[in-house]
């Protein structure tokens, strides 16, 4: 068994070492399982020192030049060798307790892949309670966050990987794809809760109430148009960090 973990980065130089140092402590998980992994960042046209922290974590660094999360998380997976992808975010924080919980499905053999529930680096209400409600949502629909999502390498290949129509919501649509891709095979997909995946609370700092509100809506009233024009989704997009 190998376990190949794939971290899409666009300009994360301020918080990225952190990051990689996380998940490498998390990987340990893997070793005491007796399977290997690689980690893998692909760095997605990104203008500062990502390439070179990724490089000094001993990262394999690979390069996207469009500016698109599907895309870049797409040419991570082109590189893994893994029997398992496990896609992280560059500004996410797994703890060994996550990975342990990965490795555990695996083991089990039913499940095709899966997320985890999320928590944030804040205490600021508002988008404490959002990730409430997101995690019930997550749960309830088997929707895993972007931050965090794992899957059968060979799943993954047969479904096409993640959709490059879309610039956000693109998890969304990808496990709508790997649910009825499970049901046909007689597999589940699995949102893990036990160890939940701390991850950044940035845009709730850089952006307003008002502007994601103004996102959600106009996404609504277009019936998801938004999802596919990058200047839309800019709060993706933008490079503010």
């Amino acid at each position: 068994m190998k376990i190949s973990i794939v971290v899409p980065a666009y300009n994360e130089a301020r918080g990225l070492a952190g990051s990689l140092r996380s998940i490498r402590e998390a990987m340990a998980a893997f070793d005491a399982a007796g399977w290997a992994s690689e980690l893998i960042v692909c760095d997605n046209n990104s203008t500062d020192r990502t390439t070179a922290i990724a490089r000094g974590a001993g990262a394999d660094v690979v390069f996207e030049p469009v500016n698109q999360i599907s895309r870049a998380r797409n040419t991570g997976a082109a590189r893994a060798t893994g029997g398992w992808l496990v896609f992280v975010d560059a500004d996410s924080h797994p703890t060994r307790a996550l990975f342990e919980d990965v490795a555990g499905v695996i083991r089990q053999g039913r499940c095709l892949g899966g997320g985890s529930t999320v928590r944030l680096d804040t205490a600021a209400l508002a988008p404490r309670l959002a990730v409430v409600s997101w995690n019930a949502i997550s749960r309830t629909l088997r929707w895993g966050a972007g931050s965090f999502v794992f899957c059968e390498a060979s799943a993954f290949r047969t479904l096409g990987g993640f959709s490059l129509d879309l610039y956000a919501a693109e998890e969304i649509e990808f496990f709508r794809r790997l649910k009825r891709l499970a049901r046909e095979s007689g597999r589940s997909v699995e949102i893990l809760r036990r160890a939940p995946l701390l991850t950044s609370a940035r845009k709730a700092h850089l952006y307003t109430p008002q502007e994601a509100l103004a996102f959600v809506l106009k996404t609504v009233a277009q019936r998801g148009r938004t999802l596919r024009n990058p200047q839309d989704c800019y709060q993706w997009y933008d490079g503010r960090r």
